[in-house]
């Protein structure tokens, strides 16, 4: 039996990353695709870990290689997610999570249109802005972009299975993880 590939994105800023982590420490039998990326890493983040941080001559060359099921300039960055590493797992009967922007989700979704699709999306405009401020990982010009750039991409919402608001972690967190036992126990 193949595995579930449970694909999760929504804004910058938004808390992908924390629940994504969260529940993985609480709901067990899930690999996590780590992307490729040709930004530089920032404060904390490990190679490998957190992405594959790689040249972006080497980012483009596997790209073209065919070596990515999704990839997209996000922000100004290039982003990818590995092929060969998410359909092993599938065909292995593992569960996958890939946390990747609503570019990428669209093409993952032409291509498994069986995936689980996840848009987490925050409480407010307004607070998404606050979010990426009190990161201090951007300069104001890059916030007003992501800002911009979320407007538009909470307009793909329809094009999800589910829709988690992140207006309380621990109500998020329950909610994703009520979805993957969900689709677990779905007679396919």
């Amino acid at each position: 039996m193949s595995g579930i590939l449970f694909v999760i994105s929504g804004p910058s800023g938004v808390g992908k990353s924390t629940v994504r982590k969260e529940v993985m420490k609480r709901c067990k039998g899930l690999r996590y695709s780590v992307s490729y990326t040709a930004r530089t890493p920032r404060p904390g983040e490990t190679n490998g870990v957190d992405y594959y941080f790689v040249s972006e001559g080497t980012f483009l060359e596997m790209r073209d290689q065919g070596e990515f099921i999704e990839w997209a300039r996000v922000h100004g960055n290039l982003y990818g997610t590995s092929r060969r590493q998410m359909e092993e797992w599938l065909e292995n009967g593992l569960d996958v999570i890939l946390e990747i922007d609503v570019q990428g989700a669209m093409q993952v979704k032409m291509n498994y249109p069986q995936g689980i699709f996840i848009f987490i999306a925050p409480p407010s405009l307004k607070e998404l802005g606050q979010r990426l401020r009190g990161r201090n990982t951007d300069e104001e010009e890059v916030i007003l972009l992501r800002m911009t750039n979320a407007q538009s991409e909470l307009q793909s919402i329809r094009d999800y299975d589910y829709l988690i608001v992140n207006d309380d972690l621990n109500r998020t967190m329950a909610t994703f993880r009520a979805v993957i036992i969900a689709e677990r126990c779905r007679i396919r």
